[in-house]
């Protein structure tokens, strides 16, 4: 063990990162990595375990490429718990790396083994009574680009309006109430006793809420599916019921045909009990960052929004561990 890392030990002994890094087995997730290729571990041939753990800091603490590289060279508890000491990757590296992640889809199966092992702990529940889910609109990190020609007829001038594609061309317009969003939606299926998130989804930000809840849940099967009045259809109710899941799944009225007491009753007791989800978007928007994309596109911002779930999972984790 070098000195760097015998002196880090010693200074950040109740340091949460160093806890962190005896919670989970982290050899298990480079399996499920596996051989990546070279260009996913930087010229100096990094362990892909690494990079990973980097990149669950990045998350954690919404860093930028070169902010993560500069706070591995100055921070001991990065240093430490990445196992970087003096050879640090480059800013380029870590970006290649989570472009493999992403087109290799490795980020929900990343999300379901530290969720494993975090109930097998004791530290999260599993989903099997209740799970919420619902959707979180992500602004883009790019912005629509407008060009305007104008040309004279009959003494008025009249201003043509040519919309041209953003950088970000899977992003797309959404108006709820009054505000228009340009970006993403993010859903998410997170557990109704704990609220931490077990599955990971991304669509347009005009894509209807409706159709992708079947993929959205995927193989998960809890007792009860909750969820708001985007989700309500024919089609989801027959799911559920195929599944052996309880419908959980608030009603909405149509037009010329008002919703009974009981319709009422019931959206008014699942609406009680959908708070979680709204505090996991909010904790994700607010300590995490997520309110906005540090990505351009589809496959780009899902993946750091899963990125970002685990290190939500692993935030409350963690504080219900007591040390000696």
């Amino acid at each position: 063990m070098s000195f760097l890392r015998c002196e880090a030990e010693r200074r950040l002994e109740n340091n949460p990162l160093l806890k962190l890094n005896e919670l989970i087995d982290w050899d298990l997730l480079g399996k499920i990595m596996g051989n990546m290729g070279r260009s996913g571990f930087g010229p100096q041939g990094y362990a892909p375990v690494s990079l990973f753990k980097a990149l669950i800091l990045q998350a954690w603490h919404s860093l930028s490429d070169p902010g993560l590289e500069e706070a591995l060279r100055v921070r001991l508890d990065f240093m430490t718990f990445t196992g970087f000491e003096s050879d640090i990757p480059d800013e380029t590296t870590f970006c290649r790396f989570r472009g493999l992640l992403n087109e290799k889809r490795l980020w929900q199966r990343l999300l379901d083994e530290v969720n494993r092992q975090l109930q097998a702990q004791n530290l999260q529940v599993k989903p099997a009574q209740a799970a919420i889910v619902d959707a979180t609109l992500i602004t883009s990190a790019a912005r629509p680009r407008k060009t305007y020609e104008g040309h004279v007829q009959e003494g008025e001038v009249h201003i043509k309006e040519d919309v041209h594609l953003s950088a970000d061309p899977d992003a797309k317009w959404i108006k709820k109430g009054k505000t228009s969003t340009y970006g993403y939606k993010g859903f998410a299926v997170v557990g109704g006793e704990d609220g931490a998130i077990h599955r990971t989804h991304m669509t347009p930000a005009n894509a209807s809420e409706c159709p992708e809840m079947e993929r959205v849940l995927g193989p998960l099967s809890p007792k009860r599916l909750l969820g708001d009045k985007g989700y309500a259809s024919q089609k989801n109710r027959s799911l559920l019921r195929e599944k052996g899941i309880k419908n959980g799944l608030m009603y909405k009225a149509k037009r010329g045909k008002p919703l009974t007491s009981h319709q009422k009753k019931f959206n008014k007791l699942i609406s009680k009990t959908r708070f979680r989800v709204e505090q996991c978007f909010g904790t994700l928007k607010r300590k995490f960052d997520m309110a906005r994309s540090s990505y351009m596109g589809l496959l780009a911002t899902w993946g750091e929004f899963t990125a970002k779930a685990i290190a939500f999972n692993l935030n409350k984790a963690l504080r219900q561990v007591k040390w000696v």
